[in-house]
């Protein structure tokens, strides 16, 4: 089931598109989304796994948020820059 913001959902999406495997369910979050070398080499720490919010304050700065942590992944980087 796709989140029910659309902004959201479109980050989650793009995250998707990058390997990224987002799970729904939690406790207090709708879901969690982890970087695709999580299980590898990744060692860029806050960036490999992250908590993706039912309602948040502001949905626009959250989808941003998403966007931001998939793209400041060293591993992410790396492999958009054919570097790995």
């Amino acid at each position: 089931m796709p989140h029910q913001n659309k902004e959201i959902a479109a980050a989650l999406q793009y995250a998707s598109s990058k390997g990224w495997r987002i799970v729904e369910g939690g406790f207090h979050a709708w879901g969690q989304m982890y970087c695709p070398y999580n299980d590898k080499d990744c060692r860029c720490g806050e960036f490999c796994r992250a908590s993706i919010w039912s309602t948040p304050k502001n949905p626009q700065n959250h989808a941003k948020q998403i966007r931001r942590i998939v793209d400041n992944c060293i591993m992410q980087k790396n492999t958009d820059n054919n570097e790995v």
